[in-house]
């Protein structure tokens, strides 16, 4: 396993030296999101618990709602879509690959417990080889792992997504244990523990920690690769190298991109298929992981940029996508799902609120990022990002 830089790459070309990425002629995206992806709201409350003027916004947003509408704000229930759909999403990330590596680019994009993007790419010519993948969110014990799925055989694939949901809805070890070992006999299926350090639901690190090594401990035989993330700060990346190291478990990246920047960690391969590739990982044992320039930057940043992508309006989008408040969705008092902007009084969301998030737009520089600090380490890990490098 290898891992490389592309800030320094471009210094050794720089220097008249050749970079390693002249050894390869792919490029390979893993773990991306598309407007079909159902993300959650947990990130807002969090935000909104952290902040002193947004939390006082959201309160009386809250009794409003509760007074005119009898419907209480439910950050679990409702949810928000990325901006870009499928065919921008794979726009996005095979045009990185083309034009700044100029490596041919393999994409496989991996919504959340949901295999439409792959299967409505197929039918456009450029993506038409596209894997059918998934990130599917497999309760286990006190927890849930996101699993990535690549390469489901696309005859049976929304069989599996059927059977996915079914463990979901009822999560039984023993069929947990079966999924995973049928998966494994599949040899073209590659299966990846996504961001398997970040406590996601806030267990406590002690416990979550305890769950990933019981979880290793019982199907890690049927895990084929740990992620390196590309939206995780990297003391948290550098966690996940030891974590693989303590398991013998080779390393790969997936850039987790739900908003407007392409995914920051790739890896380079001299496979001319999908397919190929699941074969240089699964039996060659071999990953070589790319950081993209963007990487570098400082992570909180990123983060914040991420997060307003979810909050930005782009008006150059197809009717009915362009607001934010028309990718966002939330329960009416009956307990159908509408979006936002169905949901405002009049069409549009509460002045106070507006008001906020032009605010926190505004405020989208350099030093409102480090400002953000307090609230991120609150949040999730500590950013730590210093030298983004593993070593």
């Amino acid at each position: 396993m290898r891992i490389s830089y592309l800030w320094e790459e471009q210094q050794r070309v720089k220097n008249g030296k050749d970079s390693v990425v002249s050894e390869y002629s792919t490029g390979v995206s893993l773990h991306s999101h598309t407007s079909l992806s159902e993300e959650s709201m947990i990130f807002i409350s969090k935000m909104a618990k952290n902040i002193a003027w947004l939390r006082l916004i959201f309160e009386q947003c809250e009794k409003r709602t509760i007074a005119r509408h009898n419907t209480k704000i439910d950050f679990v229930a409702g949810n928000w879509r990325p901006p870009l759909v499928p065919k921008m999403a794979f726009e996005l990330e095979s045009r990185q690959i083309e034009e700044e590596l100029g490596l041919h680019a393999l994409v496989s994009i991996t919504d959340h417990d949901t295999i439409q993007a792959p299967m409505l790419l197929r039918t456009v010519a450029s993506a038409r080889h596209i894997p059918v993948s998934v990130e599917w969110s497999a309760p286990y014990k006190e927890t849930e792992f996101h699993l990535g799925v690549h390469n489901l055989p696309s005859d049976t694939g929304q069989d599996w997504m059927e059977r996915f949901a079914r463990y979901t809805a009822n999560p039984e070890p023993a069929e947990l244990s079966s999924i995973l070992c049928q998966l494994h006999a599949l040899p073209n299926v590659l299966v990846v523990l996504n961001h398997p350090v970040w406590d996601l639901y806030a267990i406590g690190q002690e416990k979550h920690e305890k769950c990933i090594g019981d979880f290793m401990v019982e199907h890690g035989a049927r895990i084929h690769a740990l992620e390196l993330n590309g939206l995780r700060n990297m003391k948290e990346n550098r966690a996940v190298v030891q974590l693989a190291q303590r398991w013998n478990q080779l390393l790969i990246s997936g850039g987790d991109r739900h908003g407007m920047e392409p995914n920051a960690i790739l890896n380079l391969t001299n496979a001319t298929s999908f397919t190929e590739f699941v074969h240089e990982v699964r039996v060659e044992r071999k990953s070589h992981i790319l950081f993209m320039n963007q990487y570098s930057a400082p992570w909180e940043q990123r983060i914040l940029r991420s997060t307003l992508d979810a909050v930005r309006d782009f008006p150059e989008f197809s009717e009915g996508w362009q607001r934010w408040d028309e990718r966002a969705f939330h329960p009416d008092a009956k307990g159908t799902m509408k979006s936002l902007a169905e949901l405002w009084p009049h069409g549009k969301a509460p002045k106070r609120l507006r008001a906020a998030i032009r605010l926190v737009h505004l405020l989208e520089t350099k030093t409102f990022a480090r400002g953000m600090r307090v609230f991120w380490a609150d949040v999730d890990v500590e950013a730590g990002v210093g030298e983004a490098k593993i070593a």
